[in-house]
């Protein structure tokens, strides 16, 4: 699988135009750093190998 890189400034804006949400000028830094967190957890766990032949767990239990 090749890692894709998408910067988190265009996805932000190109999200918002998408579903017609209006961005407070003031208020996209927060959004973009908010959204470049996600994007490093994200990668974490698609980086983790699994089997291919894993089944989902029916329930989950903490």
């Amino acid at each position: 699988m090749s890692k894709a890189t998408i910067d988190p400034t265009d996805y932000v804006h190109a999200a918002a135009s998408l579903i017609d949400l209006p961005l407070d000028p003031e208020g996209v830094p927060s959004v973009v750093t908010n959204f470049a967190r996600i994007q490093a957890i994200a990668e974490l766990v698609l980086e983790f190998p699994l089997p291919d032949q894993i089944e989902s767990a029916p329930i989950f239990v903490p």
